[in-house]
């Protein structure tokens, strides 16, 4: 009898490895019961995992067959260059930037060229993902996201229902690098103790399942494939997308998610976005998402803010160095993004041969650099009582929303100009520590407003170890300090004063 219990045991192990659910998953689903119900309100319940609040910084990456073209007219995204050039095809608007695309593929591959042709010339030869995940660990994020499976519908893991609903192959094992792009750098970024999630589209532009019963296609090939992909990889971060078509009740997303709560195997640390539904933005989910955007005004619910180095998340070729923001922007960004309770989610869009471009690897060894001496104001803080000390003249009004609205950090900052305010100092608090970074060098003296620190704290410039001298002036503290920094902090995008003892009442 122990015997058959036995057989009967290994038996029900093998289905389930062959349903493409790891045994692993089923050795840690909940014994009974499930915690999370398939509505909003229990899943909304569910508090996002610490470690997303703690990181703070986080790398995006678009890669795919659409970094074979790695083309848009500047100011769109590269990786919807399908779906562009397609719209494009009928338009007869020369000015439609749609139309641009469209103009670009015909005179560059050829009218007849289907965009599905480019997969065999995805071939990622040169991808070495321990050098990449070096480059990560070396940038200071926290954690990885990477384009699992973008609205083209190809997926950078051996998924069999990609190649069932395409009737083709249209996986990176099958085809293009002939390779598992999202096992291979799971595991590099793991072993550099970085956690490491995925991007995944909901949707796929032309996925002739999805064209032909949407409801077919979310029950036979968009939830085995995301309990697929989930199951292999164990992602510590999910950023889903491409829902905007449908209700998440036609995305049956509450039922998928109660899984991922209740039964998978990352069911305690998962972090989600918003975006399983066309009404879920902003108001269901983990964290809350802007893309191109200022993020949100304070940290009364978890957020990211997603963005480019210039104007893609995929590789555009034609961007060119005008494009790019600048480390200090970049830096600057993280921080002012921190100081109202947000992450950064920072992109980098690789080459179809698998290098990360020179320029996107030295903005991320430049931030880098900055988070080796100053992190600490950065991570695992919380934002202080004000997020922000501004110039005498006119605070501009900062419009905040989920996408591309306009907003630049870099003309927040810098000399006055007019009657216009500037931000003089971005602040973050960690414990009793107070933290105050600075655009600029603030001069001989630095004056804090509204900031009156114990009499026996101490107020220093990190990455130095001597204490500077402070009173208080009109209610406020006064810091004098050197006519420059030191020699090894000349330079810096930024500086970081640490006042001790103070709370985030005072």
């Amino acid at each position: 009898m122990r015997t058959l219990r036995l057989l009967c045991s290994l038996i029900l192990s093998l289905a389930c490895l062959g349903n493409g659910t790891s045994l692993l998953a089923q050795q840690s689903a909940p014994s009974s019961g499930n915690k999370y119900a398939a509505d909003w309100k229990s899943l909304d319940g569910r508090p996002t995992p610490k470690w997303f609040n703690d990181a703070k910084f986080g790398i995006f990456i678009h890669w795919g067959v659409y970094s074979v073209p790695a083309w848009a007219p500047v100011g769109k995204y590269a990786e919807w260059y399908w779906n562009d050039m397609e719209k494009g095809r009928k338009s007869a608007d020369p000015k439609d930037k749609n139309r641009l695309s469209w103009d670009f593929h015909a005179k560059t591959y050829g009218e007849n060229f289907p965009y599905q042709d480019f997969a065999p010339q995805f071939r990622a030869e040169l991808f070495d993902p321990d050098r990449w995940a070096d480059v990560f660990a070396q940038s200071g994020a926290k954690y990885v996201v990477l384009t699992s499976k973008h609205h083209d519908g190809f997926s950078l893991w051996p998924s069999e229902h990609a190649d069932k609903t395409w009737g083709r192959p249209w996986n990176s094992v099958a085809a293009g690098p002939k390779r598992d792009l999202l096992g291979d750098l799971t595991n590099a970024v793991r072993r550099k103790n970085v956690r490491m999630g995925f991007y995944y589209s909901l949707y796929e532009w032309f996925n002739p399942l999805w064209l032909a019963d949407r409801k077919r296609y979310v029950a036979e090939h968009m939830h085995p494939q995301f309990k697929d992909v989930v199951t292999r990889y164990q992602p510590s971060i999910i950023f889903s997308d491409g829902e905007w078509d449908m209700p998440s009740s036609d995305w049956r997303s509450p039922e998928l998610l109660a899984w991922l709560f209740n039964e998978s195997s990352v069911r305690d640390e998962v972090v989600i976005n918003d975006r399983w539904g066309k009404d879920t933005r902003h108001k269901h989910g983990g964290y809350y998402t802007t893309e191109y955007g200022s993020g949100l005004p304070d940290a009364s619910h978890p957020w990211e803010e997603s963005r480019g180095m210039a104007y893609s998340y995929g590789y555009n070729r034609i961007e060119t160095l005008r494009d790019y923001r600048p480390a200090k922007e970049l830096i600057l960004m993280l921080v002012d993004t921190v100081s109202r309770g947000g992450n950064l989610l920072l992109d980098i869009g690789p080459t179809a041969d698998g290098r990360i471009p020179v320029i996107m690897e030295e903005r991320l060894l430049q931030i880098g650099d900055w988070l080796k001496i100053n992190g600490e104001a950065i991570y695992e803080t919380q934002p202080w009582r004000q997020t922000r000390q501004w110039s005498a003249g006119k605070v501009p009004e900062i419009k905040y929303g989920e996408y591309m609205t306009g907003y630049d950090i870099s003309k927040l900052i810098g000399k006055p100009a007019g009657n216009s305010a500037v931000i003089e100092a971005f602040f973050t608090v960690k414990g009793n520590n107070l933290y105050a970074i600075t655009p600029a060098w603030p001069g001989r003296k630095m004056i804090l407003k509204n900031v009156v620190p114990p009499k026996n704290s101490s107020i220093t410039l990190l990455g130095t170890a001597q204490p500077l001298k402070w009173e208080i002036e009109n209610g406020s503290v006064a810091v004098t300090l050197p006519e420059f920094p030191v020699d090894e902090l000349s330079g810096q995008p930024a500086y970081v004063f640490k006042l001790t003892g103070i709370t985030s009442k005072e």
